[in-house]
């Protein structure tokens, strides 16, 4: 996937995806894409609810459980604006 953009998102009562998993893989993928001189994820602990961090990896975790939600969809469009 490195050096590719990369966005991963989670609701917070979707406990069955593990968002701090999904968060920390995100972490784990910084030092390979760093490899390439690009940008990894911009945390190193778990973002507050609703506060997206954008890098060449991007990751929020939301209010809510499993599926996709208006927020979501904003996240994802400012960050494909941010790379493309």
């Amino acid at each position: 996937m490195a050096p590719r953009p990369l966005y991963v998102a989670s609701g917070v009562e979707d406990q069955w995806a593990d968002p701090k998993g999904e968060f920390l893989s995100c972490v784990a993928a910084s030092p390979a894409y760093e490899l390439f001189g690009k940008e990894g994820v911009h945390a190193e602990v778990l973002p507050p609810l609703d506060q997206p961090v954008m890098g060449g990896i991007g990751y929020h975790v939301r209010s809510g459980g499993h599926g996709l939600l208006a927020y979501d969809w904003k996240q994802y469009l400012d960050f494909a604006d941010m790379h493309f």
